[in-house]
C-alpha cells in the first residue's frame, strides 16, 4: 500500500532496485505502509524530536515515520543497494531525511542529531540484540535517547520485559529494566515480512529513565548478572564463586539465599549484591 505518501508502493520499489532481502544482514522488509505507520506511531509524537532509525532497507519504516511527522530522519544503512531507493525518499521530504551509508556498530549518532532524540527500527536481526545492549550500557546516563522503538524477533522482545521467575528472565530483562521502562508495543506475524521469518516478531518500546531505579556501579551488575545468567542451572554460591571469595556472605547480605539460582534473583538483589561486591 502507498496510502501514507504520494511515493511508488514498496514492492514496486523493491523490484526497480532489485532489492531482494540478503539473509548474511538479517533483513526482512516490511511491505505495508499502513503497518510501518502504525509502528512509527509507537514512538509517541515525533514532530519535535529527531529519529534514529538503523537498517531502513527499502525505506518503508522511514516512510512511516517521515509521514507521521518526524522532524529529522537519520538513516543508517549499511547495504549500498538501498541508497537510491532511500534517495528517492529524501527527495520526496526535502531536509528531513538524511542517509548515512555506514555500519550502525561503528557510528556516533549523537553526532548527526539534535536532542530530544528517538531510535525507530526494524533492527536487522543479526545486530538487533548487540545495538540494543550498547544503547542500555552508555558511560554516561541519561542516554542519548529518550526512548527506543524497536522490532525484534518475539523470543527476543520477550526476553526484555521479563520478570523474575520465568524462563525468558536473563541478563537482558536486567539490563534494559534497571534504565528504562519496557513493554511490547505490538505483534507482527511472519507474513507481514518479505521474506518470511520463521518467527514471529514483536515491537518494544524502551522509555529512559531518569536515574537507574536503583544505586548500583554499571560495570559491577554487568559482571555479576553475565555471571550468574551464564551458569543460570547452577546455584548462585557456585555460578558467582569467582567473583569473591566470601560470596556466600555477600549473598546472604544483599537478601539473596546461596542457594537461589540466578531466574528467582530480582532487579533490587541483584543491584543490592552489586553493591556488596563494589
Amino acid at each position: 500500500m502507498s496510502a501514507i505518501d504520494g511515493l511508488p508502493p514498496l514492492g514496486r520499489v523493491i523490484a526497480a532496485h532489485g532489492l531482494t532481502a540478503r539473509k548474511s544482514l538479517g533483513q526482512n522488509f516490511l511491505l505495508d505502509l499502513n503497518l510501518t505507520a502504525k509502528i512509527a506511531r509507537q514512538a509517541g509524537d515525533l514532530a519535535r524530536a529527531d529519529v534514529l532509525e538503523v537498517g531502513p532497507g527499502p525505506g518503508g519504516l522511514t516512510r512511516g515515520l517521515l509521514a507521521e511527522g518526524a522532524r529529522h530522519v537519520l538513516a543508517v544503512e549499511k547495504d549500498a543497494r538501498c541508497l537510491p531507493a532511500l534517495a528517492e525518499i529524501a527527495a520526496a521530504y526535502p531536509g528531513r531525511l538524511e542517509i548515512l551509508h555506514a555500519d550502525a556498530l561503528e557510528v556516533d549518532p549523537a553526532a548527526h542529531l539534535t536532542p530530544p532524540i528517538r531510535v525507530v527500527a526494524n533492527l536487522p536481526y543479526n545486530v538487533g540484540t548487540e545495538l540494543l545492549v550498547r544503547w542500555l550500557t552508555p558511560r554516561d546516563w541519561p542516554p542519548f535517547w529518550e526512548s527506543l522503538t524497536l522490532m525484534f524477533q518475539r523470543e527476543v522482545a520477550e526476553r526484555i520485559v521479563a520478570q523474575p521467575g520465568s524462563k525468558a528472565y536473563g541478563r537482558l530483562a536486567v539490563l534494559a529494566q534497571w534504565r528504562a521502562e519496557a513493554r511490547i508495543a505490538m505483534h507482527l506475524p511472519p507474513g507481514a515480512f518479505t521474506p518470511p521469518p520463521k518467527v514471529s516478531s514483536a515491537v518494544v518500546h524502551l522509555t529512559a529513565l531518569p536515574a537507574p531505579r536503583y544505586p548500583a556501579d554499571p560495570k559491577v551488575l554487568e559482571r555479576v548478572v553475565a555471571a550468574a545468567f551464564n551458569q543460570r542451572r547452577k546455584m548462585l554460591r557456585a555460578a558467582l564463586k569467582g567473583l569473591a571469595p566470601d560470596i556466600e556472605a555477600r549473598l546472604a547480605a544483599a537478601g539473596i539465599a546461596p542457594t537461589d539460582r540466578a531466574e528467582q534473583v530480582s532487579l533490587a538483589q541483584f543491584c543490592a549484591l552489586a553493591r556488596e561486591l563494589a
